[in-house]
């Protein structure tokens, strides 16, 4: 097939499609699907090789948002029947974080409801950055706490945060159909603040909110534009109680072809199955794996995720590999561009002590990979987790690395009395 030759070639050169490409990988039939998988497969290992990133969410506060994301499930005004609490302190999150370490996470994303963090939010996030970083040495931390004011991404940074969160989530022309109560500018604006503080930006996309093919283009394009580190593809979870409830557009091929069109637009960035993928892929979430290079594990921000040993199982099922802290995610000429961001501390100093593809050195074409790109921002939901009993060390696994006796216990209801695997 001549477009996807062609995709594959631009896609090794780090060359831009044109925008009648990207809308005619979206209109492949059913019968074509494999090979366009198989094509962005191409381009998937090239910059990341057969290694999977993987992160971790932890949800501070939860519910009472006051804006009016419609897909949304803490929006303003949301009927939907979720857990709603306060700040974690510190030593919660990091308990938090640790379960998710403990399954092989590389990031942890920290995510907090709410239009934007007021100057104290910054400070107290900062002290739980420090303390996860604390206690899980090497560990990448991803912020996500809404619209930033000026001088909130440095804050953050110095604290020692990697990365940080906010996704555009639909085209420009179509936001104010999404969200009334800030703009697509709003979100451009916040990226290119984290982008300018040195934090490496993880930006993405939510799907299946009735957009149409040439909305999904608009966005992906934009969010190369931005040179987002990072971009999580989010598939709409139709909460109950939230204006997009009976948004139900999406089928397992569709999801794929979304997929393989955002390569092939950002062939060399970290492209993330987010939030949505159990419900939408199902049995072909495997088949994304020749796609993405990163996942979350675990649960979502207000939602329950597959069962991280599910996740492990199926990677290694897959013929994939988990990407260890050790790795520098992004290939080496992304890593050159990250090391000469004007960072302290965050993704692209030369402290060493960051991975997102800062210091740990340039990886050779097809063993790199990307940022942070959360279900953050697109509120498709995380919960918490506590720590299995540890499981023996699978034999492959190097000392140090990750283990594969991931949580089995949820605790949904984190700073709640909700019981565990309420």
């Amino acid at each position: 097939m001549d477009l996807l030759n062609t995709l594959v070639d631009k896609g090794l050169r780090r060359e831009l499609p044109t925008r009648e490409e990207a809308l005619a990988v979206l209109a492949t039939s059913d019968d074509e699907l494999l090979d366009v998988v198989a094509a962005a497969g191409k381009v998937r290992r090239q910059w990341f090789g057969r290694r999977v990133k993987l992160n971790y969410l932890v949800n501070l506060k939860s519910g009472l948002c006051p804006e009016d994301c419609s897909y949304c499930s803490q929006r303003l005004g949301s009927k939907a029947e979720i857990l709603k609490y306060t700040w974690l302190k510190p030593e919660e999150a990091s308990q938090a974080a640790a379960a998710g370490v403990a399954g092989g996470a590389k990031r942890v994303c920290l995510v907090a409801s709410g239009r934007g963090p007021t100057d104290r939010d910054v400070e107290r996030v900062g002290r739980t950055i420090e303390a996860i970083k604390e206690q899980n040495e090497g560990i990448e931390v991803c912020a996500c706490l809404g619209l930033l004011s000026d001088g909130q991404a440095e804050k953050l940074r110095d604290a020692g945060a990697d990365a940080y969160n906010h996704n555009l989530n639909t085209s420009e022309a179509t936001y104010g159909q999404i969200t009334k109560t800030h703009t697509y500018a709003d979100r451009v604006d916040t990226v290119e603040k984290a982008h300018a503080a040195g934090l490496s930006a993880c930006s993405g996309l939510i799907a299946g909110m009735g957009e149409t093919d040439e909305d999904l283009v608009d966005v992906v394009f934009s969010l190369r534009e931005l040179d987002a580190d990072s971009v999580p593809v989010n598939f709409l979870i139709p909460f109950e109680g939230t204006p997009l409830a009976k948004e139900w557009n999406l089928t397992p091929q569709r999801c794929l072809r979304i997929l393989a069109m955002a390569r092939f637009v950002c062939p060399d960035v970290e492209v993330r199955l987010a939030g949505g993928r159990e419900v939408h892929l199902r049995s072909l979430q495997p088949l994304a794996l020749n796609i993405v290079n990163s996942i979350f594990l675990g649960d979502y921000l207000t939602s329950e995720g597959q069962a991280g040993q599910a996740d492990l199982d199926m990677i290694a099922d897959a013929g994939f590999e988990v990407e260890g802290a050790g790795t520098t995610t992004l290939p080496a000429h992304r890593s050159d561009v990250a090391d000469a961001a004007p960072a302290a501390g965050g993704c692209g100093s030369k402290s060493g002590a960051s991975l997102c593809g800062s210091a740990a050195g340039p990886a050779p074409a097809g063993d790199g990979a990307a940022g942070c790109g959360s279900a953050c921002g697109g509120c498709s939901g995380h919960a918490h987790a506590e720590a299995a009993p540890v499981a023996a060390q699978p034999a492959q696994a190097e000392p140090g690395a990750l283990r594969s006796d991931l949580v089995a216990v949820r605790r949904r209801g984190a700073g709640t009395d909700i019981a565990p695997n309420a």
